[in-house]
């Protein structure tokens, strides 16, 4: 008998310790359901460049996927984040730098995507051509390209830093300069089919000191795409240089996103 009633507590411990941790791991799900990321580099970089906010969000629990753009088309790089979507077991918060931007604008109607990050991003509407963005700004004489016969462009080698990445060290933008991924300028001649933020949330971060975007042209894409805005003191390598703002930009859309 003494043996029996000690089965019987010993049983309802045991259920209450399970219903606990039950609603422990309820209440986690419930507080931030959105476990998963997405990065999309932009041109002339590829997506190494994300390492900083990859630990700092792999280390917060958050599940993330890098795509690697083959910068040939905006079709292609589409495709390229599309294949990443598609892994993703959930709602998605899908993040792109420079023109990842356009890529995640035109990929970002997927249902899997609940939240939009622009860093240091363009943000096209739809029927409008990335290229269309730049008309009426600045064009900083520190970014400079070099097109190539067959259309594709890289970043002036000897304008490199000063243009792309003033705030990196010179071991660093070295690398940077002698890897780059150039891109078919021909994608910023195509017409979106849709522009992802008109019916998803978005956030813009980007730095004060962009020498590829005139500055006032990151502030009027993210207004006009209603996003919620962090500028920090950073060159257009804001992704590479500032992953702790970065990756709190991105928990900020997620968690925001849950409630």
């Amino acid at each position: 008998m003494k043996n029996k009633i000690l089965n019987i507590a010993a049983a309802i411990a045991l259920s209450l310790v399970s219903a606990t941790s039950a609603q422990a791991d309820d209440k986690t799900a419930d507080g931030n359901s959105i476990r998963n990321v997405v990065l999309v580099h932009g041109a002339f970089a590829d997506g190494s460049g994300w390492r900083g906010v990859y630990n700092d969000l792999t280390a917060r629990g958050y599940n993330v996927t890098i795509v690697q753009n083959p910068l040939t088309s905006l079709a292609d790089d589409v495709a390229a984040t599309k294949r990443a979507l598609d892994r993703q077991d959930g709602p998605t918060v899908l993040v792109g730098h420079s023109w990842g931007g356009t890529v995640i604008t035109e990929a970002g109607i997927d249902p899997k995507v609940a939240a939009l990050v622009y860093v240091a991003a363009l943000a096209p509407d739809a029927g409008e051509t990335t290229g269309q963005l730049y008309e009426g700004y600045a064009t900083s004489p520190e970014f400079v390209l070099d097109i190539h016969t067959d259309g594709y462009a890289f970043v002036e080698p000897e304008k490199f830093k000063q243009g792309f990445a003033n705030d990196v060290s010179d071991a660093d933008a070295a690398f940077m300069r002698d890897s780059q991924v150039p891109i078919n300028l021909k994608a910023f001649e195509t017409k979106l089919q849709n522009a992802a933020w008109r019916t998803k949330p978005s956030w813009a971060v980007y730095g004060t000191e962009d020498k590829a975007f005139d500055p006032e042209m990151l502030a009027a894409m993210a207004e006009r795409i209603n996003a919620k805005v962090t500028k920090v003191s950073a060159s257009h390598s804001i992704f590479m240089t500032q992953p702790k703002v970065v990756a709190d930009t991105i928990d900020q859309a997620a968690k925001a996103t849950n409630q």
